[in-house]
């Protein structure tokens, strides 16, 4: 499989360095990372992602604000999202099938299976 470049936006820096230990080590991928919405979108602007990990909860722009100025430029629309929530309520569920994300992997999650999961929903398999 050909390397893949994937962003990883959160604000908390545990789930940024297990995240990015996972893809860089299991999968070796390149990752960049991001600590706000504000900073991945213009890590996403430069670098031209494969594929986004986004937190849904952070402090300023929340995720869903980010993903919504990814989705309105045109430089950035066509990079395929996966949220990282650790809510899993099922109201929150309904809004998530309304937004033109890849998918949703909800925290906390396995590392050993994370490589898998963003393979799949990011449609990496073939």
């Amino acid at each position: 499989m050909p390397t893949k470049r994937v962003l990883v936006i959160d604000d908390e820096a545990d789930i940024r360095a297990i995240v990015q230990g996972c893809l860089e080590d299991i999968a070796e991928w390149e990752v960049l990372t991001a600590t706000s919405g504000e900073e991945g979108i213009q890590l996403a602007i430069a670098e031209q992602p494969d594929g986004i990990l986004m937190d849904v909860s952070m402090p300023g722009m929340s995720g869903l604000e980010a993903l919504h100025r990814l989705q309105a430029d045109s430089k950035t629309k066509i990079i395929p999202v996966i949220l990282l929530t650790a809510k899993a309520l099922s109201e929150e569920q309904e809004v998530f099938t309304t937004l033109a994300i890849a998918g949703v992997i909800t925290k906390p999650f396995d590392p050993m299976t994370l490589v898998d999961q963003v393979t799949d929903v990011f449609g990496w398999n073939s």
